[in-house]
């Protein structure tokens, strides 16, 4: 068999996979975008829309805000846990981790417990000073639960890099005469940097299409997936649900792909 038909036999099967699970949606999307009354216009409307806008800007808002706080909570603790041994560690490791069991209905509801109208917060903030705390049902509430479920994927992830870097360019900066701050600065941030970004660009990806807390939470903001949520389901409106999910789309591989191309150039240059 020539090399070009065996290596188009062997591709085949991600070949059809690719079109039947990508290909094929997103031109069904692209389709039923452009096919209500205001046909291509429909991609217009859904970026200049106010209510749409806002929805848009909202969800990036958020998704880069939560993005920020897990890779600061996730780069001092993963690299603590990768670098500290205690009795115990292995046991805190698990632990943080478990929510990557948890689907997004029931970190909401975990939010709501905590921060609701009944929740936990709310109690003891009554009891100091008399009022009552509430931000499960707004961006506060939806950030939390977001970070929730957003730490553990980036903790593991900056845990493995920190496990791989060069202990010993460590320790030729500090016999230089370099500070802590100077060793962060010039040697662990820089080994470490492909890793956050990558990692971050999965926890914002991740929240740019969370729907189960944000349908469990979203009810004083209109985050993008409840928008189409809504467009879809309520309005009956599939032109403008297909367009919403589309720009969702393309802000998050456009992300991915700055990410990816980022991150390969500093393993490339650190390499």
């Amino acid at each position: 068999m020539p090399l070009l038909s065996r290596s188009l036999a062997m591709a085949l099967p991600a070949i059809v996979v690719f079109a039947a699970f990508w290909l094929l949606p997103i031109a069904h999307l692209l389709v039923v975008g452009g096919s209500g009354e205001q046909g291509l216009s429909t991609y217009w409307l859904v970026l200049t829309a106010a209510g749409y806008r806002r929805s848009l800007l909202a969800t990036i808002g958020l998704s880069a805000a939560v993005t920020a706080a897990a890779l600061l909570v996730s780069g001092i603790g993963g690299f603590f846990l990768q670098r500290q041994r205690f009795r115990g560690r292995t046991v805190l490791v698990a632990l943080l981790s478990f929510p990557l069991a948890f689907p997004g209905v029931v970190v909401g509801f975990l939010v709501i417990l905590l921060a609701g109208r009944q929740g936990l917060i709310g109690t003891i903030t009554e009891w100091i000073t008399g009022e009552r705390l509430v931000f499960a049902y707004g961006i506060a509430g939806l950030f939390l639960g977001y970070l929730y479920f957003s730490i553990p994927r980036t903790i593991l992830t900056i845990m493995a890099s920190v496990e791989k870097l060069d202990v010993s360019l460590e320790e030729a900066a500090r016999t230089l005469g370099a500070g802590p701050m100077e060793v962060l600065r010039d040697v662990i941030l820089p080994g470490l940097r492909p890793a956050l970004v990558s990692a971050g660009a999965i926890c914002f990806a991740t929240s740019m299409g969370a729907f189960g807390t944000a349908f469990t939470l979203a009810t004083q903001i209109n985050v993008l997936p409840i928008t189409i949520y809504n467009e879809f389901t309520n309005y009956a409106n599939f032109a403008v649900a297909a367009a919403l999910s589309l720009v969702l789309g393309f802000v998050t591989w456009v992300i991915l792909a700055l990410a990816r191309q980022f991150a390969g150039a500093q393993a490339a240059a650190a390499a």
